[in-house]
């Protein structure tokens, strides 16, 4: 039996793209895709098959991090189950490579079967697979570093009988994921290359075969809805990622699934917007109407952090155009750094800006540290930031070239690991964390994004994650020595009782 021959349709959720993709039996093949399209899965099902056949083979699984490798062998279990196939338990377990010029261990998660060959999913992308046999699969092969390298390891597995699978969405014209479509499309390499767009997928019935799985009502008006939403989520990333068309800049240097993967649509925004007019009202009025804002919208997503916890937090400054955004994190018990709440401050005066964050500085518990943007206007609310909580507490960040190089290899690396978590689930955030590019080498913020209002974005809340963790970094540990300074009158408390005392 083959995959492509099972008809229950509980059990056979594959539809046209997902057989031909099944059914390819080249040496190398290649599919660029829209998200959404379950390749991955599919992919998973003919890598059981055929490890559990006798005439099978090994199969080596290379994603970017340890959640693909997770999931992509729990698919094969999955499989494995519905096929009624001799397989172990999974095992978690280390695999050594040699990687560059040293060698390191890489965790692996394994599936054995009675066939003798075994699937194994590693949790990072080695640059060397030498010594080993059988089939090959580089999922989202386009945000793999050194795909070049990559690929030039699992070719050498063709010499004994062994495939290579290539699985990506698009990230950016100029990657090695898109040369390598380019050189195939001209008949410079002999390569099996597949096409599916989120579009070509409804057409051939994905849609249909979810509500399927979920128990739900297929009508043509709830297709309309779904795809809609997820042109609203990706927003202006939605070409490149729905449409396989590669977008013309550098490339997105955290890829979607993984920033998704680390989201949490309960996990709230939110935000506060005032009129250009309202600079102009008087003080006191403004102290007044930001304090019972603070009170009724802040002080309730404060309570909710456990009080033994540390904090920090992250900030990127903006008075007008841009958003001043701060980004509060959580160091558990385990050392991961958990979300509680995102704040977005727009089109806010200078005072009730350092209102609003005085306030919330003044009641996050265990309060370790935070890294504040300095450049430009960002400097006042930096300065009187560290004036109240003190120059070892808050650092006033300028950013350069040189501290992007040197920091956000660590925070990928932290998404990668699952060290941040419960971002917030919302498109806004999301197109922030994709404003990170390669520029020169180096990933930093290059170009403007739009919000659902037709607002401009920079990349605000990204930035602010990546100061939050990397005060997290530098702080962590410090509210073991440091207590909040009480000495001085809460400036928040005096101006929630306003001018009137």
């Amino acid at each position: 039996m083959t995959i492509t021959e099972i008809t229950d349709p509980l059990a056979d959720p594959l539809v046209q793209y997902q057989k031909a993709w099944a059914e390819d039996q080249s040496e190398v093949a290649i599919i660029e895709k829209s998200r959404r399209t379950g390749i991955s899965w599919t992919e998973a099902g003919i890598t059981t098959l055929e490890a559990s056949a006798k005439s099978g083979m090994n199969a080596w699984y290379i994603g970017y991090n340890k959640d693909m490798a997770y999931e992509f062998i729990l698919y094969c279990a999955w499989w494995a189950k519905l096929y009624n196939l001799a397989a172990g338990e999974i095992e978690e377990t280390e695999e050594v490579f040699k990687d560059g010029d040293e060698s390191k261990s890489i965790l692996s998660f394994i599936i054995r079967f009675d066939s003798g060959w075994r699937i194994t999913a590693l949790s990072s992308r080695p640059a060397n697979l030498r010594g080993k046999q059988g089939r090959v699969i580089i999922d989202e092969a386009a945000f793999h570093e050194q795909l070049g390298e990559l690929l030039k390891a699992a070719m050498a597995l063709l010499m004994w009988g062994g495939k290579v699978r290539i699985i990506s969405t698009h990230n950016g014209v100029d990657n090695e994921f898109n040369e390598v479509i380019t050189e195939v499309r001209s008949g410079k390499k002999p390569y099996s290359l597949h096409r599916v767009t989120l579009d070509e997928a409804l057409e051939d019935g994905i849609y249909k075969r979810i509500c399927i799985k979920l128990g739900k009502k297929w009508s043509p008006e709830a297709e309309a809805v779904w795809r809609q939403n997820l042109l609203d989520f990706y927003g202006d990333a939605a070409d490149e990622e729905l449409c396989c068309i590669p977008s013309k800049s550098g490339g997105t240097w955290l890829p979607i699934s993984l920033i998704e993967a680390r989201m949490n649509r309960d996990t709230p925004v939110l935000r506060v917007e005032r009129t250009d007019e309202y600079t102009l009202k008087p003080e006191p009025e403004r102290i007044a109407d930001i304090a019972a804002w603070c009170e009724e919208e802040l002080l309730p997503l404060i309570s909710k952090i456990p009080k033994n916890s540390k904090t920090v937090f992250g900030e990127d400054f903006a008075r007008s155009g841009d958003l001043t955004v701060i980004a509060p994190l959580i160091i558990e018990q385990d050392l991961r750094r958990r979300s509680p709440f995102v704040l977005e401050i727009r089109n806010m005066p200078f005072k009730q800006q350092e209102q609003i964050l005085f306030y919330l500085v003044d009641r996050l518990p265990g309060f370790c540290g935070g890294v504040m943007d300095a450049r430009g206007n960002g400097q006042y609310l930096a300065e009187v930031a560290a004036q109240r909580y003190g120059v070892g507490r808050i650092i006033q960040l300028m950013l350069s070239e040189g501290w992007y190089l040197e920091n956000m290899a660590p925070f990928k690396s932290a998404m990668e690991d699952g060290s941040i978590y419960d971002i917030p689930g919302d498109k806004d955030i999301l197109a922030d964390m994709r404003a990170f590019k390669i520029i020169k080498g180096v990933p930093r913020i290059q170009e403007r994004s739009t919000d659902g209002k037709g607002q401009k974005r920079h990349g605000d809340a990204g930035i602010a994650f990546v100061l939050g963790y990397f005060a997290s970094r530098t702080m962590d540990g410090m509210s073991d020595v440091i207590e909040v300074m009480t000495a001085l009158p809460r400036e928040s408390d005096r101006l929630l009782r306003g001018y009137n005392d």
